[in-house]
């Protein structure tokens, strides 16, 4: 296994160190969201409390990527500011096992996801300079692959740190600093061997770019639909409970299941995203987008299904989505274009959850006609991009 590594190409090294690191940061902080909930209802805050705290961090954590890729761009110190932002997300991490009040829990959950808003925007254009040799769509799914698998292992562990501690959850937290440590430990190997991720595409240069070209504003768009029609999973698990459809532990099963079908979902389309371009987008969210129906209207293997469906979207949205967006802006502007775009898609998704939700009061039939027209609608603007792509007109 170590012989392979050493004879991989720099830009693969680099793909799979950035992985790893993934895999250590979300099975950190995704563990710790499993259980953040219970938490705050341990220390006494209520349900009103409790959404504010995840809203208002959720906001803030996709608002902040706008100045962070930006600012990236204007100074070059990509490795820099995503060490900053990583530090800070990591850290806090752990020092949830003394918070001793909800009010302080609270501070350091939304700093947590302020340090993955800072470090996220300068990363995935340091990735895109390593995707471009092996392929943006494989590149992506690479590393999405191994951060979906920690996403799945960090609820695992936490589990079953609390069922043998008693549901202790300073312990289980406290044990989260371990990968916290590890996931540090990669991030210095990663900035030492590769501290000009840039020089793994040849060609590209520090002159700034131009403005955004119209595609990607239209692709921006379309992303920004498609997420509004994307529901939380917290959502979907609050279904299941209004109906008996799925007991509380089969759902957290499912939740892994979907996990594990996004990270397979990554490596595979991101295979078939080089080979065919974005096209291969337009098929995918017409077959992701029944997730609703399913989910909201069926029985149990119905919903088993329907959440499939939905982690297979997650992993396209992680994967295919970002790595579209590299061919299509500047170089020098990439961290902003990351930036502009994940701040699109996350604050749409917070928004279409928020209009879900209000519409369950409504019925779940015209719950499931959102979903699909949100989604559906954005599909000739996808093929609006993919012919732009395909008659060069990215470079206009």
């Amino acid at each position: 296994m170590r012989a392979r590594l050493a004879e991989a190409s720099p830009a693969l090294r680099f793909v799979l160190i950035v992985g790893a690191m993934s895999f250590f940061a979300d099975l950190t902080y995704e563990g710790a969201r499993s259980i953040i909930g219970q938490y705050f209802a341990a220390l006494g805050a209520g349900a009103l409390a409790i959404a504010t705290i995840t809203g208002l961090g959720e906001a803030l954590g996709y608002v902040i990527r706008l100045p962070s890729g930006r600012q990236a761009d204007r100074t070059g110190r990509h490795w820099p500011i995503a060490i900053g932002g990583y530090i800070l997300q990591m850290a806090v991490v752990p020092l949830l096992a003394v918070a001793g009040s909800w009010q302080v829990a609270a501070v350091l959950v939304i700093l947590e996801r302020v340090g993955k808003a800072i470090r996220n925007p300068p990363r995935d254009a340091m990735l895109s300079h390593a995707a471009k040799e092996m392929g943006y769509g494989w590149g992506f799914g690479v590393h999405e692959a191994l951060d979906q698998f920690g996403a799945l292992c960090g609820p695992l562990i936490v589990a079953l740190i609390l069922a043998l501690s008693r549901h202790d959850y300073q312990l289980a937290f406290a044990a989260l600093a371990v990968p916290t440590v590890i996931m540090w430990s990669l991030l210095g190997l990663a900035r030492r061997l590769y501290p000009r991720p840039r020089d793994l595409e040849p060609g590209v240069t520090d002159v700034p770019g131009g403005r955004f070209p119209r595609i990607f504003w239209l692709y921006v768009l379309a992303a920004a639909l498609v997420a509004a029609g994307f529901a939380d999973f917290p959502l979907m698990a609050y279904r299941f409970t209004q109906t008996g459809t799925v007991s509380g532990t089969f759902t957290a099963v499912t939740y892994a299941m979907a996990m594990a079908v996004s990270g397979a979902g990554s490596l595979l389309f991101g295979r078939i995203f080089d080979r065919v371009g974005i096209r291969v987008l337009v098929p995918l969210t017409v077959v992701t987008a029944l997730y609703a129906p399913l989910v909201f209207l069926g029985g149990l293997w119905s919903a088993v299904a329907g959440v499939c469906l939905w982690g297979l979207g997650m992993g396209v949205h992680e994967s295919i989505m970002p790595a579209a967006v590299a061919p299509m802006v500047p170089a020098s502007r990439r961290a902003s274009a990351y930036g502009t775009f994940t701040a699109a898609y996350g604050l749409s998704w917070f928004a279409g959850s928020v209009v879900i939700g209000a519409l369950f009061d409504v019925s779940m039939g015209v719950v499931v006609l959102f979903t699909l027209v949100a989604q559906l609608v954005a599909l000739p603007l996808i093929v609006a991009v993919a012919r732009a792509r395909a008659g060069g007109a990215a470079s206009a």
